[in-house]
């Protein structure tokens, strides 16, 4: 399920929009931890998820900014020292979402005003939820 979503216009950087679509996805589920690619590389990401959010883990892939060898910020040197591969593997499951929902909905938004482009958004997210209930009930249904 797409616990989290906030609208906007782009194509534009997703950085500033992680934190409020964390904190709304937080409050409705308690995540253990958090992977994301290094678009989101930032101490204040793993500082967010990690202090503020309580998750016990980040997997955030470095961006290497410099030739330095070592990241400065603590959150940063510990995915340099020991990367959790294992869980950023799990990234894949929002690509594939990202990936199904075009194909069964379309890439394309069809609405032009903000308001109504914000609406669609919104509404894809809740298609989205609702095709996966569906198809989740009528698996259980099945197997009764």
């Amino acid at each position: 399920l797409i616990v989290g979503a906030l609208p906007g216009w782009g194509p534009s950087h997703d950085t500033p929009a992680l934190a409020p679509v964390l904190r709304q996805a937080a409050r409705l589920v308690r995540f253990a931890a958090v992977t994301a690619d290094a678009g989101y590389d930032a101490e204040h990401v793993h500082r967010l998820c990690r202090e503020e959010l309580g998750m016990a883990a980040t997997a955030v892939a470095l961006n290497r900014r410099t030739a330095r060898r070592w990241p400065r910020t603590p959150y940063r040197r510990a995915m340099r020292r020991a990367f959790p591969r294992a869980l950023y593997a799990e990234r894949q499951q929002v690509e594939s979402v990202f990936s199904r929902d075009k194909r069964r909905l379309g890439a394309a938004l069809t609405a032009r005003s903000p308001a109504a482009l914000a609406a669609e958004q919104v509404l894809r997210v809740l298609t989205h939820n609702l095709l996966l209930l569906h198809c989740a009930r009528f698996t259980f249904q099945q197997s009764r």
